[in-house]
């Protein structure tokens, strides 16, 4: 694949979108993109046309990979792309003449052929791929990650996670999700073996394969991990292969842990924090999960961390402050986004450096381990105090019979915003919004219990698994019958 780049025009940084499943394809698609010296971009298969164009004109792609199943969708988003220069299309056959740039079969871009020299001539610090993510706003941005800072990230999630060439990861997360992506590169940094399924979505299929293959390593989202404890439940799980599960993308709730080790008895679990700006920022001792069930741990090993005030000054153990990174694996920026760049990378301590400012707020205690907050974004200011989403979320699913909760801040002429819940339940009529209600008033001081609560069917998700407060949020301007529940 790098030769058919190198005799298709392909230069050193060219962009190649990689528009497919879970599959060998993408795989051998992304090493021969970097083989070749040009830079990747994973997209997620259930992108739309209208996003998939923006993210092909925003990063100049040179080249698409996409499978022939979704053509429908790339061919139409192809269109007017101006640096296109060739489709690759995997599996079935193009059903349109109408590209207007050469449509080449996989078979053929993959094809056996003299290979010879140093086809990728890149140095660490040239960019190894575009990561594409979505703010709470606006388009999807191009975070943009070197050689050298995936290489980086790569050693040292696999050194605090203790993996040898002997363990077996299996991936059910989209490898556009760089949760997903570094499954792949830790085995073949490592030597190790992944097995790589297209999702969550069929269960029975997924936990069958951890038992033949003896799967070491479960990475999840605390979505993955609410419907397997929700199935446990009525039928129970157990994957006594596995010795490391690990969490990130969203807090996992410690209500959670009970049920993870009836099903992984073996396992260490590694509660994390990061974000696609610097892939990891830190993690918690499995050996302290007990001790310290709602902390996020320390830096990951080569990386230091620190809190400030919004006006930049140092905060002291126990009070809130802005989270701030520092290390060899912190973005290069944002792609064609100065401004936006200039946000995140902030002057560090020692001169001509720069650091991730996270605008996520954070805690940290005397032993120096972090304690999530909240996002920026979703703090909720209700009656003059500021409450955190996530203390409340703790809360909500330490009541049996609540599968999944997410806690949001709706605009309220007395309060400034009031708390409103949603939350699913493991059986229907398991509980009443008033059951819940009573539950939280135990639990929390008066100002942070929800004035509103919703049960719901199913909460709104991303395609990574996370749940989507955005779409929470657009669901209360515009209530809609969906499968779920209306708003009240």
């Amino acid at each position: 694949m790098a030769g058919a780049f190198k005799e298709n025009g392909l230069e050193r940084e060219d962009r190649v979108a990689i528009f497919m499943d879970n599959s060998w394809q993408c795989v051998v698609s992304i090493w021969g993109t970097l083989m070749a010296g040009g830079v990747f971009l994973v997209i997620n298969p259930q992108t739309k046309t209208d996003k998939l164009r923006y993210i092909l004109s925003d990063s100049d792609a040179k080249f698409l990979i996409g499978d022939g199943h979704l053509q429908s969708v790339f061919f139409p988003a192809a269109k007017g792309v101006a640096a296109l220069a060739a489709i690759v299309i995997s599996g079935k056959a193009p059903e349109t003449d109408s590209a207007s740039v050469p449509v080449i079969p996989f078979e053929d871009f993959t094809a056996p052929r003299p290979m010879s020299g140093n086809f990728c001539g890149a140095i660490p610090l040239d960019l190894a791929a575009l990561i594409y993510t979505s703010g709470t706003t606006g388009n999807p941005k191009g975070v943009m990650m070197t050689h050298q800072s995936m290489v980086f990230a790569v050693q040292s999630i696999a050194q605090y996670l203790r993996l040898t060439e002997e363990d077996r990861i299996i991936n059910v997360l989209p490898l556009a999700f760089d949760y997903g992506l570094y499954q792949l590169l830790m085995c073949v940094y490592l030597g190790a073996t992944l097995v790589l399924e297209k999702s969550f979505v069929y269960t029975a299929s997924v936990f069958k394969k951890i038992i033949a293959h003896q799967v070491t390593v479960f990475p999840g989202v605390p979505t993955v991990y609410a419907t397997m404890i929700a199935q446990h439940a009525k039928t129970p799980l157990l994957f006594p292969s596995i010795t490391r599960v690990t969490n990130t993308a969203a807090d996992l709730p410690a209500h959670f842990s009970g049920a993870l080790r009836e099903m992984f008895p073996a396992a260490l679990v590694f509660r994390m924090y990061g974000l696609t700006e610097c892939k990891r920022v830190c993690y918690l001792e499995p050996e302290l999960i007990d001790k310290k069930p709602n902390s996020v741990g320390k830096a990951i090993p080569g990386t230091e961390v620190y809190l400030l005030s919004p006006e930049g000054k140092p905060v002291a153990p126990g009070e809130t402050g802005i989270l701030h990174i520092r290390g060899p694996h912190v973005m290069r920026g944002y792609w064609k986004q100065p401004e936006l760049s200039a946000k995140m990378l902030k002057p560090g301590p020692w001169p001509g450096e720069f650091v991730l400012c996270s605008q996520d707020w954070f805690k940290i205690d005397a032993d120096g381990d972090l304690y999530f907050i909240g996002r920026s974004d979703d703090i909720i200011k209700t009656r003059g105090e500021k409450v955190s989403p996530v203390e409340v979320e703790n809360a909500l699913y330490a009541i049996q019979g609540i599968r999944e909760a997410a806690v949001i801040g709706e605009p309220d002429p007395v309060l400034g915003e009031s708390i409103h819940a949603f939350v699913t339940l493991t059986a229907p009529g398991a509980l009443t919004e008033r059951d819940i209600l009573k539950q939280c008033l135990s639990k929390l001081e008066n100002f942070m219990t929800p004035k509103k609560i919703t049960i719901v069917g199913d909460l709104p998700k991303t395609t990574t698994g996370k749940i989507s407060k955005k779409d929470l949020r657009a669901r209360l301007i515009n209530p809609r019958r969906d499968g779920n529940e209306p708003i009240k």
